[in-house]
């Protein structure tokens, strides 16, 4: 069995950077692991909850995102949304990201830099009400779109070990390849107060263009969390 606990606990040490999470929707589809082993490194294994691969996209707002040394009043706030599967490396469980799109040019070429994560550039708006909320993407370029608008329902609390929401949600390592070497990331943040979330509209484009076959329909497991204040910690050889 993997150990899924550690990954929660914060690292010694100093934070690389923070990253203030804000109006997260998760959205989820199991996914055949044939159609996911061709897009992951060799190295790292799917993590399976009871035998079934999961492929997610999450869309959120950034908010104060900067290096460690930067100054809070210069910090980058922008739109991301994320395609990520799940993976296990020497006993540690974490997410392995098949693209990630943000509305900040800045944010794009210093991911891609430093860290070398699939970003691309997109135009993206999310407006709220109290009724819904709707976030739109188109990635600039190809012209893949994303488009979802929900309402948020009841309070779910925090995820219970073994269930697959805690699976799905408590995540605290990347892994990625950086300079032709497997790296990892520890992201450190409370755990999440997950909602319940009801999908309204929802048409997608990102998932066909990372690859894999479009899910027909809904996604048919979906969470909200209001928000996290995040530190994130240096990359390393995995």
């Amino acid at each position: 069995n993997l150990d899924r606990h550690s990954p929660s606990l914060r690292p010694a040490g100093t934070a690389r950077g923070y990253q203030d999470w804000r109006s997260m929707l998760f959205l989820h589809w199991p996914v055949p692991t044939s159609q996911l082993r061709p897009l992951v490194p060799a190295e790292l294994s799917l993590d399976l909850h009871h035998e079934i691969a999961y492929l997610s996209i999450v869309l959120f707002g950034m908010e104060q995102v900067r290096p460690r040394w930067w100054p809070r009043q210069l910090a980058l706030q922008f739109l991301e949304v994320n395609v990520r599967t799940y993976v296990h490396h020497k006993g540690t469980p974490g997410i392995y990201f098949l693209s990630l799109d943000a509305n900040s040019r800045l944010a794009v070429w210093g991911a891609r830099t430093a860290w070398s994560l699939p970003y691309h550039h997109a135009t993206m708006e999310m407006t709220q009400d109290r009724e819904e909320t709707r976030f739109q993407v188109r990635r600039s370029g190809s012209g893949a779109v994303h488009r979802v608008s929900y309402r948020v329902g009841t309070m779910l609390g925090t995820s219970q070990p073994g269930t697959l929401e805690d699976f799905l949600l408590e995540r605290y390592w990347l892994f990625v390849e950086h300079r032709g070497c497997l790296c990892k990331a520890q992201v450190h943040h409370r755990p999440y107060l997950a909602q319940k979330a009801t999908i309204r509209e929802f048409k997608d484009q990102l998932i066909a263009a990372a690859g894999l076959p479009q899910p027909r329909g809904d996604p048919p497991l979906t969470h909200y969390v209001q928000g996290v204040d995040t530190e994130v910690f240096s990359l390393r050889p995995a």
